[in-house]
């Protein structure tokens, strides 16, 4: 396995494999995640590796608990890395802020923002302003051999400055290929122990002014000492009186402009991106005429770089977000219209007009669909069949699919647990029917405290929990109801139904959504109930049923439309939305058997029983 290779060797490896093997070289010990993409491989790397590396390695319930347990293993002498996708800093922010007042000697915190939205329907948050609020240091990679040697000096800094240590990626970095070359892995032999120190721990006022004054303290100390300094914040020489700053995967879509451009201007390549090298940067815009900043989604380095201007250079033209967007990933025909703009050059390539010509091309519109024989169509097929005009409160997993015609089952999407919490407040303020939609790794993240907080308020939301054993959508990893952990060893699952009904709710009952009919009696009856209730839709994720199927050796029976009681209704195609049947240019409906998973559903709910077993 090429994450565990002998130092001295290169290979290839994904930026997320590369941050694992750089805490590896620095001795890490403590591992934590809760699975998000583009942060997934991340986890998934050491859960593979954990025993052979000799460290330990958890799927936690939350990012929050993740970050908490990495601290507390941290507190305990061993070094700790936790990693998680933009919005779960938005869940352990609560305990960020004092754990950073406190201080961490070992405790790095890798972060993947998704510009563009690849696995982020809700938004597409700059983290780096989670490194200023925090005032904690933080690293931006460009590629993989950056990911690994910068996650070791993290933790360098990590311990030197007893302060945690951000090192924010994005999905072009997480996913990049690219070769790297390995080190020595650490191997330390520490004994871990929580030694008491209430001066340390004290985060208490008056104490905590103290504690945000050591803070602040520490991260000048950083940039003069570490920022000025290190070689991760460099300099390519360039021509001319224009430069270009610039920072994580930017960097690589400059060098390629310049290059398609032929053009060589100089460049300041921020690695360590805060604190910003006060100097360095003073030095780099001194001489220059004009500076562009290529950065993605905010203009932090463009504002921080103002300000040094101000002094340094108040003649000096900057051009940012002026010429560069906001919103969205970058592409390098971004970066070549910014620089041919501010030179004055001619590309001589229309981007625009180019834009405009593939917009205008017509392409069959397709949405995004849940698999064949994915479980969760069943549930919202019967949620529709009997309450078509329901409010649906969507939440965080693969059924945001069901946003999509032909179910519309998503109403709206926010965050973890919010279907809970939101379909709560539309109950208490409107007499309107709720069913709100939420997966069972998602329950156990942050579903719980809603659906108790609807018990305590005397709500009656239907919930329907769906359960397909995994947390299917980043990876398949597992969670606290599956039975096993990120060591692949056996652990007592947590039956959701049971804690449910710890709650104090009595309307509960758990359903294989593939009855269909069940199902469809169940959401009627809970519907008209005064009390909160909830269906626990159980069933084994049907990619995962499939592969085990034939693993196991067991035939999977598909299934065909008999033609001569087919009546070309099309429940089965527009109204189950399975992407398995097709309709030819006759009008006549069929079932594709390489696409087919023999889940059956189709044959449930065809009206005229023209669905059958292929023999």
């Amino acid at each position: 396995m090429s994450i565990l290779e002998e130092a001295g060797k290169k290979v290839i490896l994904l930026g997320n494999e590369a941050i694992a093997r750089g805490a590896l070289e620095a001795g890490v010990k403590f591992a934590t995640t809760y699975p998000g993409t583009p942060a997934s491989e991340i986890g998934d790397t050491f859960s593979r590796i954990a025993k052979s590396a000799n460290i330990y390695f958890e799927y936690s319930t939350n990012e929050k608990v993740a970050l908490e347990a990495a601290a507390g293993a941290c507190f305990s002498r061993l070094k700790s890395i936790v990693s998680f996708k933009h919005f779960g800093m938005n869940v352990a922010s609560d305990s960020l802020m004092p754990i950073a007042y406190v201080g961490t000697k070992g405790l790095v915190i890798v972060n993947a923002d998704d510009p563009g939205c690849h696995s982020s329907a809700q938004s597409e948050q700059d983290n780096r302003y989670y490194a200023r609020l925090a005032h904690i240091p933080m690293l931006e990679p460009s590629d993989p051999q950056e990911c690994k040697d910068m996650i070791k000096f993290a933790f360098e800094l990590s311990e030197k400055y007893e302060i945690p240590v951000l090192v924010r990626i994005t999905t072009r970095v997480a996913h990049q290929k690219g070769i790297v070359e390995l080190g020595e892995i650490k191997k330390e032999i520490k004994e871990a122990k929580f030694v008491k120190d209430l001066k340390k721990f004290n985060n208490l006022p008056p104490h905590t002014m103290e504690m945000h004054e050591r803070i602040l303290e520490k991260i000048e100390k950083i940039r003069e000492e570490i920022s000025e300094t290190t070689g991760f914040n460099f300099v390519l020489e360039g021509n001319g009186k224009v430069g270009i700053v610039t920072s994580g995967i930017s960097f690589c879509y400059v060098r390629e402009a310049l290059d398609e451009l032929n053009i060589n201007l100089p460049i300041l390549k921020l690695g360590l991106t805060y604190p910003l090298p006060t100097k360095k940067i003073a030095d780099f815009i001194k001489d220059l005429e004009k500076v562009l900043i290529v950065e993605e989604l905010e203009p932090l380095i463009e504002e921080g770089i103002k300000k040094i201007a101000k002094e340094g250079n108040p003649k000096l033209k900057i051009y940012g977000k002026d010429v560069l967007p906001k919103a969205g990933e970058f592409r390098v025909e971004h970066v070549i219209k910014a620089i041919s703009k501010i030179l004055k050059l001619n590309f001589n390539f229309d981007f625009d007009k180019h834009l405009e010509e593939v917009k205008n091309i017509k392409i069959a519109r397709r949405f995004p669909v849940l698999c064949p024989g994915c479980p969760h169509r069943a549930t919202f097929f019967a949620a529709k069949e009997v309450c078509p005009d329901c409010i649906f409160s969507g939440d965080i997993g693969c059924y945001i699919l069901g946003i999509f015609p032909p179910f519309q089952t998503q109403d709206f999407i926010f965050s973890m647990g919010a279907s809970v919490g939101v379909s709560h407040g539309i109950k208490k303020a409107t007499n309107q029917k709720v069913i709100s939609f939420i997966g069972d790794s998602t329950f156990f993240h942050a579903g719980m405290p809603g659906l108790i907080n609807t018990v305590f308020n005397k709500s009656n939301p239907l919930i329907i929990i769906l359960d397909n054993r995994y947390t299917a959508m980043t990876g398949h990893q597992p969670h606290p109801g599956t039975g096993y952990t990120g060591m692949r060893e056996e652990t007592k699952p947590l039956d959701i139904e049971k804690v449910v009904r710890g709650f104090g709710i009595k309307n509960v009952e758990t359903i294989d959504p593939f009855d269909v009919e069940k199902m469809k009696v169940t959401i009627k009856k809970f519907l008209d109930s005064k009390e909160v209730s909830v269906i626990v839709a159980k069933r084994e994720c049907q990619l995962m049923a499939v592969r085990r199927m034939k693993k196991e050796g067991i035939k999977i029976q598909k299934y065909e439309i008999d033609q001569s009681k087919c009546k070309k209704c099309g429940t089965c195609l527009l109204k189950l939305g399975c992407p398995a049947i097709y309709r030819d240019k006759e009008g006549n409906y069929h079932i594709d058997e390489n696409l087919c998973t023999g889940c059956g559903v189709c044959a449930k709910v065809c009206p005229f029983n023209a669905i059958k077993v292929k023999k």
